[in-house]
């Protein structure tokens, strides 16, 4: 139990510029608190005790605002930044170097006994907010985005954003933590194409239009152009897209 929470102060001080030494680690992080705490708790729940376990993790609850159920199994150098609202269920595993940032959901689904809670392989970063819900498995050096809800298993080196969690990206490439900001707008390169589809199936309708008219003045009509795109162009879809 010592070598894991050694591990967990060292993780802090590697993933968090923040961290400024031991001392404040020990004295001012919540995540670090819960985990020590659950560490604890885990042990008595182990050990088949039915009620104390579970008042601990109530209390730990009530000082971090981190829930963490007595029965999960967490690895080596997990790290929860900030913290608060994470709640973690009872048969979830989590493995060594996990990072979870606050609001983090690992639940469960239905009311069936046995494994109803995620496992999440070594390596493994979750955004703020998400929720990785039900017995899944989430691959090692996986990155899931905030405000992800994942349903279904995910393989190892993967990045998962959106709603329902969907794959964007997979690789062997060995990933920073706290890269956020590179995880890819799944949705806007959607609309992005569905928006120059529409366009060209416009300017093809407007060129038949044209040409139509042209043949019934007499007249030869002038070559099918591609023309403009103007879909792109109204203010409210730059605004959601971003000007790439």
């Amino acid at each position: 139990m010592l070598k894991a929470i050694q591990t967990d102060l060292g993780i802090i001080r590697e993933r968090d510029p923040a961290a400024r030494g031991l001392l404040e680690i020990v004295l001012c992080y919540p995540g670090f608190h819960a985990l020590a705490i659950h560490r604890i708790s885990h042990k008595l729940w182990s050990l088949g005790l039915p009620l104390l376990p579970r008042l601990l993790s109530q209390v730990s609850r009530l000082i971090t605002g981190i829930e963490i159920h007595p029965g999960a199994r967490i690895g080596n150098g997990v790290f929860i930044d900030h913290g608060m609202g994470v709640v973690i269920g009872e048969t979830t595993e989590i493995g060594n170097r996990c990072l979870l940032y606050q609001g983090v959901t690992l639940g469960g689904t239905g009311k069936a006994h046995g494994k109803r809670h995620p496992t999440l392989k070594e390596n493994v970063v979750i955004g703020a907010g998400a929720k990785v819900l039900g017995a899944i498995t989430v691959g090692a050096n996986t990155r899931i985005g905030a405000g992800s809800v994942v349903v279904r298993d995910v393989e190892a080196d993967s990045t998962v954003v959106g709603i329902p969690g969907r794959v964007v990206h997979q690789s062997g490439v060995k990933i920073n933590p706290l890269a956020h900001s590179a995880l890819p707008d799944a949705e806007a390169n959607v609309i992005r194409n569905l928006m120059e589809r529409i366009d060209q199936l416009e300017t093809q309708l407007s060129n038949l239009q044209n040409s139509l008219k042209d043949i019934s003045r007499g007249r030869i009509p002038d070559s099918i152009s591609p023309g403009q795109a103007q879909s792109l162009k109204d203010k409210e879809i730059i605004e959601f897209l971003g000007e790439e």
